[in-house]
């Protein structure tokens, strides 16, 4: 059973269409890149996911059917917009929010406990939440998204804030809540992020869908007929190909029309000056394809 199905949903604000007819579903043990630039419609996506907005047309499926109380104890959300007590003590934010969320003090406390170890926040447990860094307090918030194990997850920017060893802990946490078979929904610009650890992404633009699939599927789409190839030699003087990029013994190389990847290969292993340590098609960053798609469909 997909954790989250929608088919043609729209919505409508006056006269702007922050949806239309978006349609995807997600799946149990994967992270799901929800994509797109600012008011493409992502926030919007989320709040009829959540039941906090209604859509004008189209049907949202969550855990096989309509959303309902006990199934939203069963998701955890992290919006980009922070909202913790400023006033109150870490610990005791984090304690009632769980309850909120129908966990018992006891596990609530003990799973507490292991989640601020872990993200180096339990020697500040019982400091005010004004007194927090902003690294903090989105460790926070991310503990309160997910100690009550739910089986949906929805984070939206998740490395907001965070230093370089806090992201990583973060993307490792994330990753293991996949392995246990949680379904997650990421919403970020960090594209590195997105094609590091998203199994499928969805790209919105204008509130509508422009470009869905695999990770991997989605970049050998948009690779074209160019190569990467690692090595000495006269790579310059091939007449089958231009140079597009060089550095460190590393070359991209652009193929002529008619010409493939095989041929290209075939041709360099008769060259006896010539050492090939790697050759791979070379496919494009995901940032690259998400600046090619959003900018054609600006001209559309």
């Amino acid at each position: 059973m997909s954790s989250v199905i929608l088919e043609n949903v729209s919505k409508r604000f006056g006269q702007t269409q922050a949806a239309d007819n978006v349609s995807f579903h997600v799946e149990p043990g994967e992270i799901f890149g929800l994509l797109g630039p600012n008011g493409a419609g992502k926030t919007t996506t989320i709040r009829m996911m959540l039941d906090i907005m209604r859509p004008d047309n189209g049907r949202i499926a969550v855990f096989g059917g309509p959303m309902t109380e006990d199934k939203k104890n069963k998701i955890g959300y992290l919006p980009e917009e922070r909202g913790l007590y400023a006033d109150q003590k870490l610990m005791d934010v984090i304690l009632y929010l769980a309850s909120l969320k129908g966990v018992g003090k006891g596990t609530a406390v003990a799973t507490s406990e292991t989640y601020l170890k872990q993200l180096d926040l339990w020697d500040h447990r019982d400091k005010k939440m004004s007194v927090l860094s902003r690294g903090m307090h989105q460790k926070a918030q991310f503990i309160v998204t997910v100690l009550h194990d739910p089986d949906l997850i929805i984070v939206d920017e998740p490395f907001s804030g965070l230093d370089p060893v806090n992201t990583e802990l973060i993307k490792q946490m994330l990753l293991g809540l996949r392995d246990r078979g949680k379904a997650i929904i990421m919403s970020t610009h960090q594209m590195h992020q997105v094609e590091e650890i998203c199994d499928r992404i969805v790209l919105i633009h204008r509130g509508r869908v422009v470009l869905e699939g695999a990770v991997d599927a989605v970049r050998r789409q948009f690779a074209g007929n160019t190569v990467e190839v690692s090595g000495t030699g006269p790579f310059d003087q091939l007449a089958q190909v231009q140079i597009t990029e060089h550095h460190n013994h590393t070359w991209r190389l652009s193929l002529a029309d008619g010409v493939t990847p095989n041929d290209l290969l075939r041709e360099l292993v008769k060259h006896d000056d010539i050492t090939i340590e790697h050759f791979s098609l070379a496919l494009p960053s995901l940032n690259e394809i998400f600046i090619r798609i959003v900018g054609e469909n600006e001209i559309d």
